[in-house]
């Protein structure tokens, strides 16, 4: 379906309540109602996700668990299932591939839809409405829905209508709509930039729709105008149409064959750096490594374990140095490496939670927005000083 002129879309977006604790409670009746936490249970591990039941103490994710068992002590810890959760968001996602004609899967739990044009022959909230009632009947997990001109509306819209509802937003009342709300509501304003605006006495989104743009610009830097245009409701970006990716690999060939273990495995950890960066940026995990060799007589030999879905550098490195301890056997010249991450699944890091600690995510988060603005080589681990380039130069990376 072509974008349409952007005055006159009309985009979908769709959004699964509390997902992982929705799953659970399907496959166990008996935990509906109840305060639930979901995440590693270690006394450093996070909550990835919680029951409404346990929000009213305070509780979110991305918290300590250790904390959030303080605040809500009689709630139920989880570890998670993260084969039943893909599994679930499967079947939704075909539900929607079935009907929509153009959607993007954001994540392993939220959709957007471009339903423009629809209107010419039937209303689009209807057909919206009846596919949200499909998804339900068909999966008996709770949906939330929002409609509008744009993206970024209609996902505020979206969390409006939770738990489990629908709103429109009619096309020339998003200013109105958006006025009261606290400013923490508009998509990608991040907690700490919302405490600076609220200490600056901008609390509600009318109040930062009267700054100027250029003041703005300059208290915020680039992403001034992205937040003041927010305010207004102005939204541009296109519905990116879905497509499943299933691998990302990465292969070095060498100039001259090698047997110097100690680079082999740095470049390994390098390789490994970098696939997983490019996992999260685009929102994907694995649960399949896959370490390959290729000896200077030509013979090749490959060996792969699946795991816990995850993005994290250190999990897959640590995996993939092991596996090729136990494949390098032969002791002959090594002329080609490489690693493969496969069966991916979409999601956001928060669903590494199920293993990581606090102190992991943070630095994730705190090195990946490093490599975001300053390029992927201004951060790596020590043993890959001077293989980053090279690994950047001779790496091809296929997805498919």
């Amino acid at each position: 379906m072509m974008e349409t002129n952007n005055e006159n879309r009309s985009i979908i977006h769709m959004d699964l309540d509390s997902f992982f604790v929705s799953v659970e409670c399907l496959i166990d009746s008996s935990l509906k109602g109840k305060p639930l936490l979901i995440g590693g249970n270690g006394g450093r591990g996070v909550v990835a996700s919680c029951s409404y039941e346990t929000r009213k103490f305070g509780v979110h994710s991305a918290m300590p668990m250790s904390l959030a068992k303080q605040l809500c002590p009689d709630a139920i810890i989880i570890s998670g299932d993260m084969e039943a959760y893909t599994r679930y968001s499967h079947m939704v996602t075909e539900i929607i591939a079935d009907s929509a004609p153009l959607f993007e899967k954001s994540s392993i739990d939220e959709f957007y839809i471009d339903a423009s044009g629809m209107d010419r022959f039937f209303g689009c909230f209807m057909w919206a409405k009846e596919l949200r009632q499909k998804i339900i009947k068909h999966t008996g997990l709770p949906l939330s829905m929002g409609l509008s001109a744009n993206k970024m509306v209609s996902k505020v819209a979206t969390g409006e209508a939770k738990p489990c509802g629908e709103k429109r937003v009619i096309r020339g009342t998003e200013k109105a709509f958006l006025a009261p709300m606290p400013i923490r509501k508009i998509p990608m304003l991040g907690d700490k930039t919302a405490r600076f605006l609220n200490d600056m006495g901008i609390g509600t989104v009318k109040v930062l729709r009267e700054m100027p743009v250029n003041m703005l610009e300059h208290i915020l830097g680039k992403n001034g105008r992205l937040i003041w245009n927010r305010a207004h409701g102005i939204d541009h970006s296109p519905v990116v149409p879905y497509a499943e990716r299933k691998s990302i690999s990465s292969e070095i060939t060498f100039d001259s064959d090698t047997i110097n273990v100690q680079k082999l495995k740095a470049l390994f950890v390098a390789m490994i750096e970098k696939l997983a960066f490019k996992l999260r940026k685009e929102k994907h995990l694995t649960s399949c490594l896959t370490v390959k060799i290729r000896y200077s007589d030509f013979e090749t030999v490959t060996r792969q374990k699946h795991i816990p879905y995850t993005s994290s550098d250190h999990t897959l490195i640590n995996l993939a140095l092991a596996l090729f301890d136990k494949l390098y056997d032969r002791r002959l010249l090594i002329r080609l490496i490489g690693v493969r991450l496969s069966n991916l699944v979409h999601g956001h890091y928060q669903i590494d939670l199920f293993d990581d600690t606090q102190e992991w995510i943070r630095l994730y988060q705190a090195m990946d927005h490093i490599k975001h603005k300053y390029g992927q080589e201004k951060v790596v681990r020590a043993n890959t000083l001077g293989l980053s380039k090279r690994v950047r130069m001779d790496n091809n990376v296929f997805m498919g």
